[in-house]
């Protein structure tokens, strides 16, 4: 039996547009999620790769929202916080994690921005039966997703969320904002060495991992036993973090369920029915 090859897309003049903007942008999921999606649901749409450095991303995000019949933006690293500013309006998870993930066009041709990292990581979370909700939750990377994932944790119920970051300022201001609305459940770590704080997830949310010889974002050996080590690292799918960490005993978490976590509000944010 000859086995199946995944559908092609076929791009015709009516095709609507959808594109994925980060630097690098080799390792995106994103296409491989969406276009299946696209082609199930019989929608004339396809979403593109755009490899955007950070010094063109402006020229780049303001050219995109002039091409008509694309509909939407998705932004991964590095660009995420910086993106917010180039949307004519922001969802209330963008104003309290201060970056946004995806960009609607509405129609009346201006621009929407929201964040679903946060939620699709915690459904991931949650499928995978490691639901966060009243355990202690390590966090190091306080950036676009990290933020998102902090919030949503927090959303989720757990009961102290430790943060790290070597950008102090940055860690400052996310664990500020974050207090204003979780008063008394969040602090910032002065370093990365997190078994001392009881904790039973711990969560890379940095971009160390997805080249070979990235350092472990956090150290492993003083970790409790049983404690659920978490990657948002979405490629390589198994990090020098996850491998490690499975090699020790603990059980893993991929960060490929994180963006699997934000189909269905990808769904209902682009109203793809």
């Amino acid at each position: 039996m000859t086995a199946r090859t995944p559908a092609t897309p076929t791009i015709k003049g009516t095709t609507r547009l959808y594109a994925v903007l980060g630097d690098p942008i080799a390792q995106v999921q994103a296409p491989g999620l969406m276009n299946p999606l696209f082609a199930r649901l019989r929608r004339d749409a396809v979403l593109v790769p755009v490899h955007a450095r950070p010094e063109h991303l402006e020229q780049i995000v303001r050219g995109l929202q002039r091409v008509e019949n694309l509909d939407g933006m998705f932004v991964t690293v590095p660009h995420k916080v910086a993106v917010r500013r180039l949307a004519d309006r922001c969802g209330p998870t963008v104003d309290i994690v201060g970056s946004a993930n995806v960009l609607r066009r509405e129609a009346d041709g201006s621009w929407l921005a929201e964040n679903f990292d946060g939620s699709g990581f915690v459904a991931g979370l949650v499928g995978a039966g490691h639901d966060p909700h009243g355990r202690r939750v390590a966090l190091v990377g306080a950036g676009g997703a990290g933020s998102a994932v902090a919030a949503a944790l927090l959303t989720a119920g757990v009961d102290r969320l430790s943060v790290y970051d070597t950008d102090t300022a940055k860690l400052g201001a996310l664990v500020t904002r974050l207090g204003a609305h979780w008063p008394g459940r969040v602090r910032a770590l002065t370093g990365p060495q997190l078994g001392d704080i009881g904790i039973g997830i711990a969560v890379n949310a940095t971009p160390l991992g997805m080249r070979a010889d990235d350092p472990l974002p956090f150290p492993l050996d003083s970790l409790p036993p049983g404690c659920v080590v978490a990657d948002i690292v979405m490629k390589p799918r198994e990090t020098r973090l996850l491998r490690e960490a499975a090699a020790l005993g603990h059980p893993i978490h991929h960060g490929i369920h994180m963006l699997e976590g934000q189909l269905n509000s990808y769904r209902v944010f682009f109203d793809l029915r």
